[in-house]
């Protein structure tokens, strides 16, 4: 948080500064941080880049308050604001200010944190491309107006340091931040002038060398470059050199050495996370970021500092990831007696093209072959269904371990020409690589700028991950974040992986409310939420035929868990076969891209989003995607989902996508479906807030004809979904606490033209219970007749018009209300609504009895009677009503 007392000058001076070779990002940092602390003076604590020096004599000096160090009378600083670094060894003789008695300390810096950090009374760190960017949020925030060029000087900070928003460190809040100092007025032109750089002939020559001097070291499978150089002269922009060597050689990780003006400097590049730059420069009391980072050192030699950065990489560098990273498991595996026509089925149920081939004649299932596809196509086409995998199976196959590096993979793959890998543990296979994993793995590393399919979710080998810890914490209620906690806590003590998963991820990630919490277990998820469930004091529902179970808390909220599954369909349309799975396989049976991601939640995990089907990509398309080309011949009803999720987030469904759905109803995989299941679907998208554009795009698909041959998207039906769009907005508005149907409102306007006869028909194929079917059939039809009546004939007073409307439920007067063609009788269905329908009489049966009545018939009459005084205004309190009693009682 920033602290209240920012803008307030304490006595003493207050010195801004930054860190030793300041670049733009630092100089406009310092300007930014002058216009929080006007009363302050800027002091460069050393040498600032070459580039930064020229702009600053051509230009822009006089926005700045300046001292010289020289000058400084470094006793007297009472208050000391530091951006862009926080970290003693990189502001020069600033440092001596630290030992001011009495000395506040004021931070702005947007690196990671380190050990050796200089503790501020006031610090504000957050992780940006820019530091810049920080400041000017404050500046925005607090309204602080900016002239041209401070907009100007901060944008320029912001684009260096971001390389012109290309480097990974950039956040969208840097683009906003550039687009507001835009919108202020900085220059572009000036920025794009300074952000180009011209190579000097002395730093070609230096680049030259840095290519001549480079080795390239293999360390824990990670490829990286290190190259020393030396000049009598010190070289200016050395980082822009290195730069410009990563571009040119398309390089990973780079760790560059020179040695200039007898003080050895080193700058660090990284684009993949086994190699994090800061962390492995912090030694040498260098700074920066994951992926930049630069230090400085004296009194060491090339070679000596050379020797020490390496012994560095070997124990820092992350290894690679291994076989067991990016393995599919379990693996799917068949018996060697096993005829080719079930192992043909196999291979069709799981979408595979290889099986590892197994002999089960002894205590535990040992490997001996593996068989492909196009093997097994081969043997049915010879009519040879009923021999066994055995008689044709690969029996030479090789094998790797659990941590087998990348190298070892692709030599056994492509050497041995071999579909499928298996990873073997102590004999045991604990999963499986296939060329395609390879492959596409291959792809990723060496062709970055290869763009996936437009339109189609590819099974990819292993997941893309980040950490979102931080971010859960931002936007989760406490209590959620507990439960989180816990399920990671106890499936760690079980030796479990647990993750949530599913719409509640995709909606924490489109700032949508969701507590419907859904988690996966990778094993036993019922043994799992028994353990739960006693451990939170709740209650626990299993179902074991499909390995789920739900636990309830004491105050009703529920926790889903489902054992990590796959679903196959024996034909088009038919519900799933369920079989344990692993994460990946249980993903893959979901329904669309964006409702695949999970989090892992085990502790040392927690927070780690994990998605293997490019959904984050498709959230911030805004795109609808299957995961395969058969999603709609295995369940048809899929299609109602994606038009239901299109219009609730305004996505649109993918090109690709919608092909297949077009397909599907051209192919009429819809017969197949039973009518309790288009229902569920259908009521679904009729209980979205605005269901008219679903029930539209419903008519585009030509999908109506599935809820019912005979109804079409009329002009009249779609007015009557706007008409009932407002209704029922209006009624939520009156907070009444009472649960109604609302999709039952719009499923009558949508059925309104179908006659009595076709209303039964499709609320038998629906199997509807008897009540429902009874609102539709018969009191629709009532409905309607009553409405007829009341545009014809409105009642006068209340209580007739009570009358004539208190025997319908509240679904069908928020539908009459709809339906109505006039003003007039729509303002009477809302005045019965809000005003009359929960009024009673304020006696009962035994307060008649005690004023004498005798029982029988008359009751009924007089309650009615004094029901009617009530509606019409002629009685107003108990004791009123009352007195009227008497009297009907009396002239009984």
């Amino acid at each position: 948080m920033v602290a209240s007392s920012i803008n307030t000058p304490l006595d003493g001076h207050t010195v801004i500064t930054t860190h030793i070779n300041a670049d733009f990002d630092a100089m406009a940092s310092m300007l930014a941080a002058q216009k929080l602390y006007p009363h302050a003076v800027v002091v460069f604590p050393g040498s600032q880049e070459r580039n930064l020096r020229n702009f600053f004599i051509k230009s822009m000096v006089y926005l700045f308050n300046m001292t010289d160090l020289k000058t400084l009378d470094l006793a007297a600083v009472k208050q000391l604001i530091l951006v862009d670094t926080r970290q003693r060894n990189r502001i020069g003789k600033l440092a001596d200010i630290l030992s001011n008695e009495d000395l506040v300390v004021h931070v702005y810096d947007h690196h990671p944190p380190t050990d050796q950090d200089i503790q501020g009374d006031f610090e504000l760190n957050e992780l940006t491309g820019a530091n810049t960017t920080l400041l000017v949020e404050l500046i925005r925030r607090r309204k602080i107006r900016l002239s041209p060029d401070e907009a100007t000087i901060m944008c320029l900070g912001i684009y260096e340091d971001t390389g012109s928003f290309t480097f990974p460190s950039t956040t969208s809040r840097d683009l906003e931040v550039a687009a507001y100092l835009v919108s202020q007025g900085a220059n572009l032109n000036v920025i794009a002038s300074l952000i180009t750089r011209e190579i000097t002939p002395d730093q070609v020559g230096l680049l030259n060398d840095m290519f001549q001097a480079a080795i390239r070291h293999h360390i824990h499978g990670v490829e990286i470059v290190v190259t020393s150089v030396a000049s009598h002269n010190y070289m200016p922009d050395f980082a822009f050199l290195v730069h410009k060597m990563v571009r040119m050689e398309d390089i990973d990780a780079i760790f560059a050495i020179a040695r200039m003006d007898n003080k050895i400097h080193i700058v660090a590049r990284s684009r993949i996370p086994e190699v994090n730059a800061a962390q492995i420069l912090q030694p040498f009391g260098g700074g920066g970021h994951a992926y930049a980072a630069a230090a400085s050192v004296k009194h060491k030699t090339l070679a000596q500092t050379e020797h020490e950065l390496i012994d560095l990489l070997y124990t820092s560098v992350s290894p690679r990831r291994r076989a067991t990273d990016f393995m599919s498991a379990p693996a799917i595996s068949i018996d060697h007696a096993i005829d080719c026509e079930r192992a043909h089925e196999t291979l069709n149920r799981y979408s595979i093209n290889a099986l590892l081939v197994t002999r089960s004649d002894e205590e535990t299932p040992r490997l001996i072959g593996y068989i492909t596809r196009q093997v097994i196509e081969k043997a049915l086409h010879h009519k040879l269904a009923s021999a066994t995998v055995g008689e044709f199976m690969t029996s030479d196959i090789a094998t790797v371990g659990p941590d087998a590096e990348l190298e070892e993979i692709q030599e056994k793959i492509i050497g041995n020409k071999q579909r499928i890998l298996p990873v073997l543990e102590n004999g045991h296979v604990r999963g499986v690589i296939t060329r395609t994993d390879l492959l596409n793995l291959l792809v990723r590393r060496y062709n970055r700028s290869a763009k996936p399919d437009a339109d189609e979710a590819n099974l990819t080998v292993h997941a893309r991950t980040r950490v979102v810890g931080k971010f859960m914490r931002e936007r989760l209620a406490d209590r959620i974040l507990q439960i989180l906690e816990d399920i990671g806590t106890t499936a760690e003590e079980l030796d479990l992986n647990a993750y949530v998963i599913g719409g509640f991820v995709r909606d924490l990630f489109l700032y949508r409310p969701n507590e419907d919490v859904d988690i996966v277990i990778e094993g036993d998820g019922i043994a799992f939420a028994r353990r739960y469930a006693r451990k939170v004091g709740a209650r626990v529902h299993t179902h074991a035929k499909f390995g789920t179970a739900v636990v309830i808390f004491p105050n009703g909220f529920k926790v889903d868990v489902a054992s990590a599954r796959m679903e196959y369909y024996k034909f088009p349309a038919a519900l799933p076969t369920i079989e344990m799975s692993s994460l990946k396989l249980d993903l893959y049976r979901r329904d669309f891209s964006i409702n695949t991601l999970c989090i892992h939640l085990n502790p040392a995990k927690f927070g780690t989003l994990i998605d293997f089907f490019s959904a984050q990509k498709d959230l911030k398309e805004k795109t609808i995607r299957v995961l395969h080309n058969l999603s709609f011949v295995e369940d048809p009803t899929r299609a109602f989902r994606a038009i239901r999720f299109e219009q609730r987030f305004g996505f649109s469904i993918g090109k690709l996508t919608a092909n297949l759905i077009a397909n599907a109803v051209r192919m009429d995989f819809f017969k197949r479906l039973s009518g309790k299941r288009v229902f569920t679907e259908l009521r679904q998208i009729l209980s979205e807030e605005n269901p008219g554009p679903a029930v539209a795009r419903l008519r585009d698909y030509d999908l109506l004809k599935v809820v019912h041959p005979s109804i079409e998207l009329t002009p009249a039906m779609t007015g009557l979904f706007a008409s009932i769009k407002r209704v029922v907005a209006w009624y939520d508005l009156l907070f009444l606490e009472e649960s109604y149907m609302k999709w039952s409102v719009y499923f009558m306007g949508m059925i309104r033209s179908c006659d009595r006869e076709t209303t039964r028909e499709i609320c038998r194929r629906f199997e509807l219970p008897p009540r429902v079917q009874a609102l539709f059939t018969k009191g629709r039809f009532t409905a309607e007749r009553r409405l007829n009546s009341l545009e014809r004939d409105l009642p006068p007073d209340n209580s007739r018009l009570y009358r004539r409307l208190a025997e319908f439920r509240i679904e069908m007067i928020l539908f009459m209300m709809a339906a109505a063609k006039s003003e007039r009788v729509r303002k009477a269905i809302s005045h019965y609504c809000v005003h009359l329908r929960f009024i009673r009489p304020f006696l009962r049966g035994r307060d008649l009895k005690a004023l004498g009545l005798p029982p029988g018939p008359r009751y009924r009459q007089i309650l009615e009677e004094l029901l009617d005084a009530r509606l019409n205004g002629r009685v107003e309190t108990r004791e009123e009503e009352a007195v009227l009693a008497r009297r009907l009682i009396g002239t009984a």
